[in-house]
């Protein structure tokens, strides 16, 4: 547009200097094709607008957001038309206790009450994006910062209002994901009615009151101590019954013996023994029998 607003300027004057007999006169005919060359070069630039690749084009004619918008590629328009290119990738937003780390500056974190009256703090991540068919009433009634006239607002606005459902403990622990899931059903629907795709919601930190910290903490150690104490004795039961065996074995195998063996028996067993000790080349002189019926038996 605003080589087509030059060139009209120079071919004007080009005509006025022709008209009037001046030291520029000569130079009329060139100011001329200079302007006129000006003017066509931006009625073809205007007519041709390229639309980069993950954004959407919106068509603005005369200060009205036309209903129709265009994709990435190359267009042919109407060079009267501005066209405003909206970005429709995802986007994340991130609010964050952590000081450059989110979006804003500093200590950005989310605080909300919960259902027992504790404040906790919440570190959070939005993905978003503004979904194309859209990005014509998003421009019309919202406008490109969209980010912090809806984004913001709105997200840390439900979160206050579903964390008075549960209490501190519950949010920090057993029902987080369920908590997680409410928001985003409720954030879900609020983006969608203004133009924009909920594609996930990261509850990234959740850090409760200092007490109830210890508290926990005091309470898981307690536990942990339960289990070792139960694992001990669990230990000391499975060794006294494994000694109870032990005895019982022992028990079963003499009874066993005593009343299987008889004199004959153990006898016999003995002169064996004596046998084997007399076949040693150290053995010299071995008594064999019992008393009354004992003989020598030399190994020399």
């Amino acid at each position: 547009m605003t080589l087509i607003i030059l060139g009209l300027l120079i071919l004007i004057i080009g005509f006025v200097i022709r008209r009037h007999i001046t030291p520029f006169t000569p130079y009329a005919i060139y100011l001329r094709a200079i302007g006129f060359v000006l003017f066509l070069i931006g009625l073809l630039s205007s007519c041709i607008v390229q639309i980069g690749t993950g954004e959407v084009g919106v068509q603005i004619l005369f200060g009205s957001v036309q209903n129709t918008t265009l994709s990435s590629g190359l267009h042919l328009i109407n060079p009267l038309i501005d066209v405003q290119r909206l970005d429709i990738k995802t986007e994340n937003y991130t609010m964050s206790a952590v000081r450059d780390e989110g979006a804003k500056e500093g200590d950005d974190a989310i605080r909300v009450l919960t259902s027992d009256g504790l404040e906790v703090v919440m570190d959070l991540t939005v993905l978003y994006k503004v979904m194309p068919s859209s990005a014509p009433d998003i421009l019309r009634s919202t406008g490109i910062d969209y980010t912090n006239k809806i984004v913001r607002p709105l997200t840390r606005t439900m979160i206050r209002d579903n964390a008075v459902y549960y209490d501190a403990v519950s949010l920090y622990s057993n029902k987080r994901d369920e908590f997680q899931t409410r928001i985003f059903k409720s954030i879900e629907e609020d983006f969608r009615k203004r133009g924009l795709l909920l594609e996930q919601l990261l509850i990234r930190n959740i850090t409760l009151p200092q007490a109830v910290k210890t508290s926990i903490e005091q309470k898981i150690s307690a536990e942990q101590d339960a289990q070792k104490m139960q694992f001990v004795l669990q230990k000391e039961r499975q060794e006294a019954e494994r000694k109870r065996v032990e005895a019982q074995g022992i028990s079963d195998y003499q009874r066993i013996i005593s009343e299987s063996l008889t004199d004959r028996q153990l006898q016999y067993e003995s002169i064996k023994a004596q046998l084997e000790v007399a076949k040693s080349p150290n053995a010299k002189v071995i008594i064999i029998g019992k008393p009354g019926s004992q003989f020598i038996l030399d190994t020399k």
